[in-house]
């Protein structure tokens, strides 16, 4: 982004460091912070190798509301959200305003923060999942009512049985 431009993350007005980096569910953070604790644990003997409150309560936060504790559910989700091709999904027409087409990869971005808002939020039904990502259902291709309950379903039997 240029100097002068505000970066705004609500309206996807983020740094270039940004544009094609892969959005990770909570669960997935929980994870990489728990290797890093236990490195920094065992680096305690060093007094100025303290852990800080903000990584300390980041990690209070992912691990609340991750979804998915054990690294074979983490890794299952991810799969079944990642089987159901949302990459494929056309989103541009909703940012055509904001951005030049060149500047942004918007199905890269698209694509990882719908498989972490599903992956996050864990939606029941079809239409909470249609409410919380409505471009599962927008123009370009779409997800068939039974696909979105099959993906639903997979995602609970993995929670169920971890």
């Amino acid at each position: 982004m240029s100097g002068e431009e505000e970066e705004n993350a609500a309206e996807l007005k983020i740094g270039d460091e940004f544009l094609k980096a892969k959005c990770l569910m909570n669960c997935e953070v929980a994870r990489i912070l728990d290797h890093k604790y236990d490195q920094l644990q065992q680096m305690s003997a060093d007094p100025t190798n303290q852990i800080s409150q903000v990584f300390e309560k980041s990690m209070q936060y992912v691990k609340r509301f991750s979804n998915y504790k054990n690294t074979d559910a983490v890794r299952q989700a991810r799969e079944v959200l990642s089987r159901y091709k949302l990459a494929e999904f056309e989103v541009w027409p909703f940012f055509r305003l904001k951005f030049p087409r060149h500047l942004v990869t918007f199905n890269h971005i698209n694509v990882h923060l719908q498989l972490c808002v599903l992956g996050n939020l864990c939606p029941d039904t079809v239409e909470e999942a249609i409410a919380i990502v409505p471009s599962i259902k927008s123009k370009g291709r779409k997800l068939e009512d039974d696909a979105i309950e099959k993906m639903l379903h997979d995602l609970s039997l993995i929670k169920k049985f971890e």
